[in-house]
């Protein structure tokens, strides 16, 4: 039974991913970028971005400050669950033997981890949480839209620079001709 409970609950971190620390390098994106994920409440200031951080602010309203998340509130409550999942919840009773993740019987415990990823799915599909991997994908989106008319105004600045200094040049070698022809 030890065993069973180690494996289970070894399968359990893994699917969760409490396998290993998290680390602020899982908060930059692809492009070198740090992406800051912010909850504001009301008329709060969503913090203020720059050339390497990507600040994505999710605003709720007042009310919900102080109050605990929506996927913690009433979390045993039969009212959220559809008659499907209760029908696949009737047909798991009773259930024993190899991928039904249950002690009873050889095998029983190889069904966890496939129990384990379903639930977080159906977690995940059903939470009506933030989604920020969007809001950070439309972030990245509109600082790029930005890219091509910033180095369009960058390369006309340097043409005419370029242009400037080549006039400059022209008359300098032009007077110290005249100079030189004057001088003889």
């Amino acid at each position: 039974m030890n065993r069973l409970l180690l494996a289970a609950s070894t399968v359990l971190a893994g699917a969760l991913g409490l396998g290993g620390l998290a680390s602020p390098a899982m908060a930059q994106g692809s492009d070198g970028s740090r992406v800051n994920m912010v909850i504001v409440y009301g008329d709060d200031k969503c913090p203020e971005t720059n050339d390497q951080d990507i600040v994505v602010c999710a605003r709720k309203e007042e009310a919900e400050r102080y109050r605990i998340p929506e996927p913690f509130r009433n979390p045993g409550s039969t009212n959220n669950t559809s008659w499907t999942e209760r029908v696949k919840s009737y047909e798991m009773v009773g259930a024993t033997g190899p991928m039904s993740c249950s002690p009873v019987g050889a095998g029983g415990w190889t069904g966890c981890a496939n129990q384990f990823v379903h639930n977080a799915y159906l977690e995940k599909k059903l939470g009506s949480d933030v989604a920020f991997s969007k809001m950070i994908q439309d972030a990245r989106a509109e600082r790029e839209s930005h890219v091509d008319a910033d180095a369009a105004a960058t390369q006309s600045a340097v043409e005419k620079e370029e242009k400037a200094y080549d006039e400059r040049q022209r008359a300098k070698a032009e007077a110290d001709e005249a100079a030189k022809a004057a001088g003889k």
